[in-house]
């Protein structure tokens, strides 16, 4: 039933064809030839019912030569026109799937993280690429030569009632079997590309999930149950295949059956007629059988094709709502701010702020805490206290619940997206970085950053000397996600990339955790040059990397427990106390 609604949704049609909007031109053009092919097609075979039924009869030489050349000339013009209009409608098709993958890569760009955190990434790649190509099916082999085919039928309908009525009704006996079996043929086909269109997504989101996490199955040695696990998935996708072929195989035979009794009871009566009339007469009996094969084969050609276009044109409506839902979809990160000041000056607040993942579980609850611009905060605590989420909160890659969050006595959400992010620099702990060379991920292909300002960075970093002894230097390939590059060298730069924008905050989330002791130093070094005349936001399970800072901040199951500086919090004998006995094994004396 499902299927069925989205054929007759004009509104999904509608919004399909918004798109086309802009080349509305090409999509006249593309109905006018429809009309156009639909009005030729009953004018040869009629043309040799009239060459038949009079020129030959009458033994008009030079009519059936000049005849003959229209026939020629009609065909030429027939062709080229459906050449043109198998064009123009593809290229409509592929124009139209171009601005619209432009318009969701857009939408999915700016999709908040909690989407992707419930979204399989298949699940989006398959959004993107297969049902938005599914959906250029909609004008190059659904609606508009759908349209063709059935001003066709109709056209030849009319010229078979016109050239004699009783005849075509003769004809057309064995048609209620083709409906029926079009009917079934539909409903099967389209319960299969349904199936394929879910398999074609479960094998997507099973591919993507497994070649990224590969390294853990084969370091667990589970290859053959994952091997098994697709085997299945992939043995659904060549069943729904199967079906579908199964009915293909079994409709295309009905269609030449219907069609061969057609011809056969045109050919009975006809004959029956033909035996009873003089001679005269039964020439013209002679040429409307001649015209009405021919009309014959013209109608069952586009009625072979035409159920299967409009599964065609249901399956590309389907792929269009899955595609509309990601269009739709309001949990994105809405650029409502219009505040652009020049430079921000890091002061950062959190009053009262209350945060979770989901309506169930709150992993921040009531959060207070005050940054004075050029302070260094640091944040520790157990896994899963909070710690990332603070920091999550502050560039607005989430939302807060309750509470507000203020940078410079201002709500985050009055800044003009692009300029809050803009001034907050983030080294994160697991470093993603993206095929291509070093110089273009450090910089995120903003070519307005020179390669001096790059070697300066690195230099400043102490990983220039590193980089240089790689093969092509900064333009070395790391590979997709930076695999040929180990963790700290990965982490290492990703403090290039935040270093390079000169943010007014700095947020680095367990920065130091997967680099070698070598590393460490580097990026203390670093550290302690940059947070001068920054604010800083420090996230580390290593203790001895944040004594230095201003504020240390204790979090537990999304509370803060204690706030101070390092000796005052040893001297407390609390949350904090208990971590540093924890990390170093010693007992706190004061």
């Amino acid at each position: 039933m499902e299927g069925r609604k989205q054929i007759f949704d004009f509104t999904q049609l509608r919004r399909v064809f918004a798109f086309a909007a802009p080349y509305k031109r090409r999509f006249y053009i593309s109905v006018i030839l429809a009309v156009i092919l639909a009005a030729l097609s009953p004018v040869r075979p009629l043309l040799i019912q009239y060459t038949i039924n009079q020129v030959i009869k009458n033994g008009l030489l030079n009519t059936l030569i000049w005849i003959t050349v229209i026939q020629i000339g009609i065909l030429i013009i027939e062709t080229a026109l459906r050449f043109y209009f198998s064009f123009v409608t593809a290229w409509l098709g592929q124009t139209v799937v171009k601005d619209l993958r432009v318009k969701v890569y857009k939408k999915v760009l700016n999709l908040n993280l909690s989407q992707f955190d419930k979204t399989p990434i298949g699940t989006l790649t398959t959004r993107t690429i297969n049902d938005i190509e599914a959906i250029n099916d909609i004008f190059s082999e659904g609606l508009i030569p759908i349209i063709a085919d059935l001003l066709s039928i109709i056209a030849i309908l009319i010229a078979m009632f016109y050239t004699n009525w009783q005849l075509t009704l003769v004809c057309l006996i064995p048609f209620p079997f083709l409906i029926l079996a079009t009917y079934f043929f539909k409903e099967s086909v389209n319960k299969s590309f349904i199936r394929v269109r879910n398999a074609v997504a479960a094998l997507n989101a099973f591919v993507q999930e497994h070649i990224t996490g590969m390294q853990i199955v084969q370091a667990f040695s589970v290859e053959e149950k994952e091997y098994g696990k697709f085997r299945k998935i992939n043995k659904e996708h060549r069943n729904a295949n199967i079906n579908a072929i199964f009915a293909y195989s079994v409709f295309f035979p009905v269609v030449e059956i219907v069609l061969a009794s057609s011809v056969g009871l045109l050919v009975w009566y006809a004959g029956v007629q033909v035996m009873n009339l003089p001679q005269e007469k039964a020439v013209e009996v002679s040429g409307q059988i001649v015209s009405f094969i021919i009309m014959l084969n013209l109608l069952f050609r586009p009625l072979r094709v035409v159920a299967d276009k409009f599964n065609v044109l249901q399956m590309g409506m389907i792929a269009s709502e899955r595609v509309f839902k990601v269009l739709d979809n309001e949990d994105f990160a809405k650029d409502s701010g219009s505040w652009q000041p020049e430079k921000v000056q890091g002061d950062i607040k959190f009053k009262q702020v209350s945060f979770g993942y989901n309506d169930e579980r709150e992993v921040l609850k009531n959060i207070n805490f005050h940054i004075h611009p050029g302070q260094t905060l640091a944040i520790v605590g157990h896994t899963g206290s909070g710690k990332t989420s603070i920091i999550s909160l502050i560039n607005r890659l989430y939302h807060v619940k309750k509470g507000e969050i203020l940078i410079d006595d201002r709500n985050i959400e009055e800044y003009s997206l692009d300029v809050l992010r803009g001034e907050i620099g983030v080294v994160l702990q697991d470093v993603f970085l993206f095929s291509g060379s070093i110089y273009d991920n450090v910089t995120l292909r903003n070519y307005e950053i020179s390669r001096e300002e790059v070697e300066k960075a690195a230099q400043m970093i102490g990983i220039h000397d590193f980089i240089m002894q790689l093969p092509g230097g900064y333009d070395y390939n790391v590979m997709e996600r930076g695999s040929t590059l180990s963790m700290g060298q990965r982490q290492l730069l990703s403090f290039i990339r935040a270093l390079l924008y000169d943010p007014s905050i700095l947020i680095l989330d367990e920065a130091t955790s997967s680099v070698d002791t070598e590393s460490e130093q580097l990026i203390q070094h670093a550290i302690d040059k940059l947070i001068s005349g920054r604010t800083n936001i420090i996230i580390a399970h290593r203790l001895s990397t944040i004594r230095k800072a201003d504020i240390i901040m204790v979090l537990d199951k999304g509370e803060i427990r204690e706030m101070g500086k390092h000796d005052e919090l040893l001297a407390k004998q609390g949350f904090y106390a208990h971590l540093y006995e924890m990390q170093f094994g010693q007992k706190v004396r004061m």
